[in-house]
């Protein structure tokens, strides 16, 4: 608050305290998480800046951008100060930040173990609150020639086509695959229809001369892998 009771905008601040300012002058590697957001809020409430107000809604999820990134519309605008413009600004900025991430690179990334498969699709799929199956698809030297959604469905599961799977694997000339689902709930223990459902990749991969590497559970704990159990 200043001298007139009222509350100092962004614009009023010292310069090295304003976030946009702050980026231009020292790089945006030098903001926190809460300046950051507080340049996509813009402005606060009635109560308080940009920057408190970020950093009231980054508390609220444990200071976790993970948690954040759940978050929905609706959820965020619970914040005061939080209308639905500015809820649709902070998912959109979540999302792209995902993507960067796992985005394939122009150099091929060779997938040498469970952990590289878990690595490249976790943070496409241990926050989400439905069921998600993807394939990888793989070269002969085992580098990433893609990641394609095959279907998505509830909470409980999700309808998977085997068909559809080595469909995209033929269009890519992928020689092997690598398979994954999320569990919404956590528990990563496979289901039976999980254990099925793998059965019957691998004995299609070997009709048509494409491996089946792995199946890997993903949740917000971390992974379960068919390969390392030895279960494929």
């Amino acid at each position: 608050m200043d001298h007139y009771g009222q509350k100092l905008g962004i614009k009023s601040w010292a310069e090295e305290d304003r976030p946009r300012e702050k980026l231009i002058l020292h790089g945006k590697g030098t903001l926190s998480n809460s300046e950051l957001l507080a340049i996509l809020i813009a402005s606060g409430n009635r109560d308080e800046s940009a920057v408190a107000l970020a950093q009231r809604i980054l508390a609220a999820y444990n200071q976790n951008l993970h948690e954040l990134g759940k978050s929905n519309i609706s959820e965020l605008k619970k914040f005061k100060g939080i209308g639905e413009a500015k809820a649709i600004t902070i998912t959109a900025a979540l999302e792209l930040g995902k993507r960067r991430k796992i985005e394939t690179p122009e150099k091929k990334i060779q997938i040498r173990s469970s952990r590289d498969s878990y690595e490249l699709l976790r943070d496409q799929m241990d926050d989400l609150r439905i069921e998600i199956f993807k394939v990888i698809l793989l070269n002969q030297k085992n580098r990433v020639l893609d990641i394609k959604e095959v279907s998505k469905g509830g909470i409980a599961g999700t309808v998977v086509d085997i068909r559809i799977i080595f469909k995209m694997a033929l269009d890519k000339e992928a020689t092997s695959i690598i398979v994954s689902h999320n569990h919404p709930s956590g528990n990563l223990k496979p289901s039976h229809q999980d254990i099925s459902i793998t059965k019957s990749l691998v004995e299609a991969g070997k009709i048509l001369n494409i491996r089946v590497l792995d199946h890997l559970i993903i949740g917000a704990t971390g992974y379960f892998s068919f390969a390392d159990e030895s279960l494929i």
